[in-house]
């Protein structure tokens, strides 16, 4: 929980940001909070947390009109108080809702928890929420009561953070919440929007973490000190959101997919996103390590505030066998305060203190504190307490490790020569001595092997071959090449209904890829085009049109509209019709109206001047959905097979019958009375009042796009199908096809991709001695001398100017026997390259938020969980995970 205050109050500064560092809050879906709520207890015991009860309600309940009710799905402030109704014994909770436990949950969809219905969220500490993601993890299958209730949905386990301000209303025992779209991500304030809705359904929010209270408390006694504070002072509050990412996901997810999905992933982890989502606490985990009996080694580290990342490299090092010999032993002898490139020894020392700490019998979880400091003031991109990548703090500490240990003071210059027609064994130990010559360290010694790499130019064929040493392979993941996607196509000429279609298209391909697949599958006329919009609550948000755009841009829960359009349409006024119905109820006796979006926009085109001719194209448009022409074709295909051609023919009312259903109503005629019209800006904001027919529109707003907000009475109901309107399907959902498998490749494939021949990218062009010019030449790795210790990166994390993915692929790795003779170019006296896995660092979660653990080889071929201060034993067969991230090898015959 990140706080402070308002004003210029630094006592009040200064201990709001301890709580920050000791108090993170997290809102998690009520029901898993429940079924882990017996593990959670941070002081290992079962006693059940009590929860103080609120209630959502809005910060104002004046009447809201049409246009009222359009400008508010456009506002920058997300508001609604939260109004505390009572506290209530989780236990007293679990025995009111055994009879309860039938009915099918969502998300944080909740229905009669405690005799309360409606949506009901958790409000949790750090360590709560991590036990309680622990327990779900460990679980991996364990029926409660007969069903086991699982966060469900692809998105279930992101975790993000959303900026709040807090004001405090004394005089009714209120907290009131405000969401600024300005404080926080557009993605994350959409998924606020959706979260916090309090419109159509009842929202509760149950408070374990005892903040909510503490708030209250504290705003109390300041006021009472301090007769000139205002009762309502804002107070900033960053929240951790978990398991919330898309209320709509369907329920079927199994639990071994879960357990691959624990805390998917998302934001987005390029190692510094700037989410907030591991536990930021000077409290261990759990109650300490993994006690037993003459075992050493087991002791796990503290997380310090987003330091999962530091935790798990840091001990898949320490179990690495000649590593901890080395540092166990009289290893600052060997120290370099002399050489440039390193650290005067300081990260050295600081490694090899808190590895003999590790290793010290007895011992309890320990809090990496002064190695933290001492990586921060070297490396300032790990400072402060973002998430990072493990990865890369390996590379790093691998790199400093050697710089401070190198056993070479003054390094001699060696210059590289060609090869001359010579042997490339001879070239490669020439290399590797030259290397040598420079760098002499227990790093070297143990983790640096050498590849050869081969350059061919395309134009002379010239040769160049180069070797090179690596410190760890970092291997790419073969992937689908081929995406499905599902769009709504709407015709703008009223010729027939809106549609679903599904394309097949390349997965990095463009924007023009898919509207040719669009083209090819709508069987578009030359004369026509199509417009792809992203819809979101029933408004257009965007228009895609660069054809250069990449598709990765498209997300499977986006939900697209193309429209069918003719190519000339820029010489007529385009229109987008929002719709909105207006309902009336009675509430407290007083007859109240209010508007509800629905539907997808329609889009026309055409000659626009006065009202009426909005009006004509908007009922045009609105043929198709007709209810006689639907009863019409029901009848039709009633009486017997109809061919395809007549059955889409029959589905669109014709002219006469359109005529006749639309300009009568009770044996009027087609009055402004059912229908009103609005004029909208490109945000949704109502312009003005009601557009009259008769009237001519004002020349300034004619031309270009028009936005139309259209007011539906419940006499259009009558004529129209409104389910025909029904709002797009998303770019993909598991529901709509077979569940998506899980991709699956094995680690030998990776390495297969790794070192296949390839062209240079544009941006990498080599200079060639032969043509004197930069060119495009092919490049050829081959491993020609593998180190003891092989650490294998999995590229999961890809970048691109606009996007950060994560790629979820099962990478099936060997445990016992990884044989890497017949992809090593020399086998330099060796008649086999055989290696076995001791540890492995795993990232849970998408870019957008994670966790990190290790899985350590222990005491021969036992297996533990090294996650954060918890240590605990895992079976062999469960630590092969989509989460594997970093492989750490060592060779067969030196053990």
């Amino acid at each position: 929980m990140e706080v402070s205050p308002s004003d210029d109050d630094t006592s009040h500064t200064s201990q709001q940001q301890c709580s920050s560092d000791n108090h993170r809050l997290y809102l998690v879906p009520f029901r898993w909070w429940k079924e882990a709520q017996g593990y959670c207890d941070p002081d290992g015991g079962t006693k059940k947390k009590r929860g103080v009860l609120y209630d959502a309600l809005p910060a104002s309940s004046s009447y809201v009109g049409p246009m009222k009710i359009l400008n508010n799905i456009f506002k920058s402030d997300l508001a609604f108080n939260l109004v505390r109704k009572g506290e209530e014994d989780e236990q007293q909770q679990d025995d009111d809702n055994n009879d309860n436990d039938s009915s099918e949950n969502n998300g944080g969809d909740d229905r009669d928890i405690n005799g309360v219905s409606g949506r009901n969220y958790a409000l949790v500490v750090a360590d709560m929420w991590l036990q309680a993601l622990k327990w779900h993890s460990d679980s991996k299958g364990t029926v409660k009561d007969g069903k086991s209730f699982l966060a469900a949905e692809d998105d279930m386990t992101d975790v993000y953070p959303l900026q709040l301000k807090l004001s405090i209303l004394q005089e009714t025992n209120t907290l009131g919440v405000r969401i600024s779209k300005k404080d926080n991500a557009v993605e994350c304030y959409r998924r606020a929007c959706k979260i916090f809705s309090i419109e159509s359904e009842l929202l509760h929010i149950w408070d374990f973490s005892g903040q909510t209270t503490q708030f209250l408390l504290d705003e109390k006694n300041k006021n009472a000190k301090d007769s000139l504070r205002q009762s309502e002072q804002e107070i900033l509050l960053e929240l951790q959101v978990y398991g919330l990412s898309d209320l709509t996901r369907n329920k079927d997810m199994k639990k071994d997919e879960m357990t691959s999905h624990l805390v998917k992933t998302s934001s987005k982890m390029n190692g510094s996103t700037g989410n907030s989502i591991c536990l930021r606490s000077n409290s261990a985990v759990s109650s300490g390590s993994y006690c037993e009996k003459g075992s050493l080694g087991l002791t796990g580290l503290q997380n310090l505030g987003n330091t999962c990342f530091m935790n798990s490299s840091l001990q898949c090092l320490a179990h690495t066998p000649k590593l901890v010999d080395y540092f166990l032993g009289d290893h600052r002898r060997e120290i370099n305060h002399d050489n440039p490139l390193g650290m005067n020894g300081e990260i050295a020392l600081a490694f090899g203190d808190l590895l003999k700490t590790l290793w010290a019998p007895g011992a309890t979880a320990v809090p990496p504190r002064t190695f933290k400091s001492k990586l921060a003031h070297f490396a300032p991109q790990f400072s402060g307490f973002n998430q990072h990548d493990s990865q890369e703090l390996l590379a790093f500490l691998l790199d400093g490790l050697h710089e401070d240990l190198n056993r070479v003071k003054c390094k001699p210059y060696a210059e590289a020569k060609d090869g001359d027609g010579r042997p490339d064994e001879d070239i490669a130990d020439e290399y590797w001595q030259n290397h040598l010559a420079r760098n002499d360290s227990i790093i070297v010694d143990v983790c640096q092997g050498q590849y050869r790499s081969t350059l061919v130019c395309p134009i002379c064929r010239k040769v160049s071959v180069t070797f090179d040493p690596f410190m760890y392979l970092s291997l790419p993941l073969p992937s689908t090449s081929m995406r499905t996607m599902t769009l709504t196509t709407v015709p703008t000429d009223g010729s027939a209904q809106p549609t679903q279609v599904t394309v097949t298209v390349p997965k990095h391909g463009k924007f023009e890829d898919l509207v040719r697949a669009l083209r090819t599958m709508c069987s578009l006329g030359n004369d026509e085009t199509l417009m792809v919009a992203e819809v979101y609550n029933n408004h257009i948000i965007r228009f895609l049109g660069e054809p250069t755009d990449s598709l990765s841009l498209i997300r499977d829960d986006d939900r697209l509209v193309a429209y069918n359009i003719q190519k000339d349409f820029e010489k007529f006024s385009r229109v987008v019709f929002v719709h909105q119905q207006i309902e009336k109820n009675l509430t407290s006796g007083k007859n109240k109206s209010s508007c509800k979006p629905f539907g997808l926009p329609l889009v026309a085109c055409g000659e626009i001047a006065k009202g009426h001719d909005i009006r004509d194209l908007y009922f045009n448009v609105l043929k198709p959905l007709t209810i006689k022409a639907k009863s019409s074709s029901e009848d039709d295909n009633n009486t017997g097979t109809v061919p395809i051609e007549d059955e889409e023919r029959n589905n669109v009312a014709s002219p006469e019958d359109t005529s006749e259903a639309s300009d009568t109503v009770n044996g009027n005629s087609r009055t402004d009375c059912e229908v009103q019209f609005y004029l909208t800006d490109d945000n949704g904001n109502v312009k003005g009042s009601e557009i009259v027919m008769d009237e001519l529109l004002n020349s300034t707003e004619l031309g270009g796009r028009l936005n139309i907000l259209v007011c539906w009475s419940d006499k259009m109901l009558e004529l129209y199908d409104q389910s025909l309107l029904t709002s797009p399907a998303e770019v993909y959902k598991p529901a709509l096809f077979s569940k998506r498998p899980q991709e699956s490749i094995s680690l030998y494939k990776c390495l297969e991709a790794f070192l296949k021949e390839e062209p240079l990218g544009p941006e990498d062009m080599w200079y060639c001695p032969g043509c004197k010019k930069h060119r495009q030449a092919s490049k050829k790795l081959d491993l020609w001398r593998l180190p003891e210790i092989l650490v294998i990166h999995l590229k999961r994390f890809s970048y691109s100017r606009f996007l950060k993915n994560k790629l979820e692929t099962f990478v099936d790795f060997p445990i016992h026997d990884l044989d890497l003779t017949t992809f090593v170019a020399y086998n330099n006296g060796r008649s086999s390259h055989r290696y076995m896995l001791y540890a492995i660092s795993n990232h849970y979660g998408s870019m957008g938020g994670g966790h990190y653990t290790a899985f350590i080889r222990h005491d021969g071929d036992r297996w533990y969980d090294f996650d954060d201060s918890h240590v605990s034993p895992i079976d062999e067969d469960r630590i092969k995970t989509s989460a594997a991230y970093v492989l750490f090898y060592r060779r067969l015959e030196d053990i």
